[in-house]
């Protein structure tokens, strides 16, 4: 039997699907692996509804949504201070997760932007006494404000990030890339710091996207609406995935619904709020329904005419695989969203993107009026790379 180590350490819920996806394909090939993880609320309670082994510790860590909660307002969240107020809170995490290696004996350690446990390896390589796998989805910050402070904490965790990746002896075993290479940009880290994208192709295995679902198995949206309950009308879903960050887009979508009805009479909206916005906190007007946290989401963006989101990197990478327009908003000041995932949506030519301080209701209202029902042609999503990450994952079990 081999015992595997699993940290699920992203913000939100977007990470932890992709996660059971590469486990779930990992135990085909090595049936006999006992894998255990740690990981933040919400993503505990995704993997207690999957019958995982979540280890007691999980409790003791923080990864930080709540602070990204804390710290977001007016749909936006400086993901650059969020990293600067979350290093000490990395540090704690790391000791506990270290001690919980040494006390358990892994035969691997897989971190999904395991930041704090990278970190506290490049600090002190003697540390490094397992196996360890990195996943990534992006590679490095950008500045996205004018202040100094911002400049000085992307330039510095720059350096740290790649000097991290390209130490001799190497902190990990493998550097995998949830995505593919022109997710990276061809630009330089930082002044006299490597170019991104040079560097990813000599440490970094690009495995492509995984989703935790066969989009072939959803185009049919009659069959889905009816599994679903839903009825003939037009039909948008509203999500702002599994932080509470994007909650102004709620209000913005609700205020938008009667001009929408205005053109459309029967149109409906499904709005989820997810696992931290609580439901009695939100008073629905007449044609919208409000639900906390869809297990499953695809399965009801697959039966939607058009999604309103925000500009996760997971619900804009299943809708578009799913091929259904979308509205996208992404956080104001969250360099990932404005940039990683706008860049990749530009690339596939998918959704449209939207400014949530330049849109009111009235714009709002006219955009989903003019998209709903839209026939997407979107570039064609690559979805194996559950299948290719559990491969590369196997030659160390």
């Amino acid at each position: 039997m081999k015992k595997l180590l699993f940290i699920s350490g992203s913000l939100g819920l977007g990470h932890v699907g992709r996660d059971i996806e590469i486990v779930k394909m990992l135990r085909k090939s090595v049936p006999d692996v006992q894998v255990s993880w740690l990981a933040d609320y919400p993503a505990t309670n995704v993997l207690k509804q999957a019958g995982e082994k979540l280890l007691p510790e999980a409790e003791l860590l923080t990864h930080g949504n709540k602070e990204l909660d804390n710290a977001a307002k007016n749909h936006g969240a400086n993901l650059t201070r969020w990293v600067m107020n979350m290093r000490k809170d990395w540090s704690k995490n790391a000791k506990i997760v270290i001690d919980v290696i040494r006390r358990e004996n892994f035969d691997l350690v897989i971190g999904d932007e395991t930041y704090d446990l990278l970190i506290e390896l490049f600090q002190d390589p003697s540390l490094k006494q397992f196996p360890f796998i990195i996943i990534f989805d992006f590679l490095g910050m950008d500045r996205v404000t004018n202040s100094p402070i911002d400049a000085l904490i992307t330039y510095l965790t720059n350096r740290m990030w790649s000097k991290a990746i390209t130490l001799e002896p190497s902190l990990c075993e493998k550097v995998l890339f949830v995505g593919e290479i022109e997710d990276i940009q061809d630009k330089k880290f930082g002044f006299l710091l490597p170019n991104r994208r040079v560097l990813a192709k000599k440490y970094m295995d690009f495995v492509g996207y995984i989703l935790s679902f066969n989009p072939k198995d959803y185009m049919n949206q009659a069959v889905i609406r009816e599994n679903l309950g839903y009825g003939k009308a037009p039909l948008a879903i509203c999500s702002i995935g599994g932080t509470s960050a994007g909650k102004e887009l709620l209000e913005l979508s609700m205020k938008a619904v009667p001009l929408i009805r205005k053109e459309i009479p029967d149109f409906e909206m499904m709005m989820v709020l997810g696992p931290e916005v609580p439901v009695e906190s939100v008073r629905a007007v007449e044609g919208v329904t409000v639900a906390g946290y869809l297990p499953e989401l695809f399965k009801h963006l697959a039966a939607a005419d058009l999604a309103i989101v925000t500009g996760g990197g997971t619900v804009t990478l299943e809708l578009t695989a799913l091929q259904k327009p979308f509205l996208y908003f992404p956080l104001e000041n969250h360099f990932e969203q404005e940039i990683v995932v706008a860049s990749r949506c530009k690339r596939y030519n998918a959704g449209v993107r939207m400014s949530y301080s330049q849109t009111t209701p009235e714009k709002l209202a006219r955009e989903v009026v003019n998209n709903i029902g839209r026939e997407a042609q979107y570039s064609s999503v690559p979805t194996d790379g559950a299948q290719k990450a559990a491969k590369l994952i196997s030659e160390f079990l």
